[in-house]
């Protein structure tokens, strides 16, 4: 098996982040991960987990997680999704993706199993699964001191939640993939604070109060011990620009005066806080980091294609948001953040999602908005979006691109330097708009 083979099995397999209508209970089997994990000896409950669960913000929380425990000298693996420009990127340790000899060398391993369990009751596992067991057996090879793990979707149903973790980390929950989690802050919190495990420690950002009183019902259901932020963490922004964020933090276990990250947006000045409150977690099981090791592990945390600032005279700033609370919260942030004179949007989405409401969310004072499509089987036609864009915003100035290169040249092409240009809606438009700009991986 070469690279190129293991990567065309593994594309052989259903992969619910290319399919936009299934059905999420009856799909997604823990018994099958379970049974999955019994064949190669449980590898997930040999190494210590952080596990990172909500709606928005679980990336960035499990890079700050990963930077402050790889500044503490640990052997850290890193698991997230969905990848921006190599499959290698999901599974990192010490910050490095796997080396493709060595997906080579795991997939060899797990295909004897997936073929004898395609005979079986629940099936062949499904492409987030093996990946998800990838990363278990990659960082049981290479043992590391913890694993950092981003839930895929949901959280009660999500493969990774197998694991037996002591710190849970519930990022803000808003509104999406409601056609498979629900249609209230309530169904959806349920399923995300599924994740939390008897007399395990919680960690949460600030939530809605019917999503927190559904998280504190499954803390104490579970006996385990809740921190949030705005009740026992608290944070205080007091410098931002376009370049890092610096601001004070008050926890539990006392207070850091300055800290900055790289990151730009308030919302990531709370990613920070609860990836902080995770880490000071641990010391309840006698592992204690310094306040100096914190810091700088935040002052080095990367995560592209969030607020991602790629080019100035224009700017060009990236972000993956994909719902109406996130482009909200991100427009909000460009504002507060960016000095310009006309803002330029180059927009697409998925067809799974609320277009309506992700729509509505979009800020009335664009100079033009280019609607488009990424590569995706999941895209939106440009036209649909164009047409519910006008819907919203009848003033709009819309236009139609039938790729996010195209896009982004149109918008490169009619603004000035002193014009910002923002490309969102959807990861795989940032990451296209990425590839076109040269910024790949």
């Amino acid at each position: 098996m070469t690279y190129r083979e293991a990567l065309a099995y593994l594309d052989s397999l259903v992969n619910y982040e290319k399919k936009g209508d299934f059905d999420y209970k009856n799909s997604f089997k823990l018994e099958r991960m379970r049974s999955f994990a019994d064949r190669l000896g449980n590898p997930q409950r040999k190494i210590r987990a952080f596990h990172i669960g909500g709606t928005k913000g679980k990336g960035s929380t499990a890079s700050f997680i990963n930077a402050v425990l790889m500044e503490a000298g640990y052997n850290v693996g890193l698991y997230t999704s969905p990848h921006l420009f190599s499959f290698r990127e999901r599974i990192r340790v010490n910050g490095e993706p796997i080396g493709e000899d060595e997906v080579v060398s795991v997939m060899s391993e797990l295909a004897p199993h997936m073929e004898e369990m395609e005979k079986c009751e629940y099936g062949r596992p499904t492409y987030f699964e093996v990946c998800t067991m990838m990363s278990f057996l990659y960082f049981l090879r290479r043992g590391i001191d913890f694993m950092v793990l981003e839930v895929g979707m949901g959280g009660r149903l999500d493969s990774t939640n197998i694991i037996d973790t002591s710190v849970a980390v519930i990022t803000p929950i808003s509104y999406d993939h409601t056609r498979y989690l629900g249609s209230s802050l309530c169904d959806i919190a349920f399923e995300k604070s599924g994740i939390i495990k008897s007399r395990s420690i919680v960690v949460s950002a600030s939530q809605q109060p019917e999503a927190m009183e559904v998280i504190r019902r499954a803390v104490f259901e579970k006996g385990a011990r809740l921190y949030e932020i705005s009740k026992d963490i608290f944070f205080e922004i007091f410098h931002s620009d376009t370049e890092s964020q610096r601001f004070r933090l008050i926890t539990p276990s006392g207070e850091y005066p300055e800290l900055t990250i790289r990151l730009l947006g308030a919302f990531q000045v709370e990613n920070a806080a609860t990836a902080v409150g995770a880490i000071e977690a641990i010391r309840l099981d006698g592992i204690f980091i310094d306040a100096d090791i914190i810091k700088r592990g935040l002052a080095r945390a990367k995560w592209p294609g969030r607020l991602h600032l790629l080019r100035y005279r224009p700017y060009v700033v990236v972000d993956g948001a994909h719902n109406q609370h996130s482009l909200s919260i991100l427009f909000s942030a460009v504002k507060n953040i960016f000095g310009y004179k006309r803002l330029f949007l180059v927009f697409g989405i998925m067809f799974d999602k609320d277009i309506t409401g992700a729509c509505n969310a979009i800020d009335r004072g664009i100079s033009r908005i280019i609607a488009t499509k990424s590569k995706s089987e999941r895209a939106t036609p440009p036209e649909l979006v164009r047409e519910i864009l006008l819907k919203s915003n009848r003033r709009a100035h819309v236009t139609v691109a039938h790729s996010v290169a195209e896009a982004v040249a149109a918008a490169m092409a009619e603004a000035r330097s002193d014009d910002l240009i923002l490309i969102t809606g959807s990861l795989y438009v940032a990451t296209e708009a990425m590839e076109t700009l040269g910024y790949g991986s």
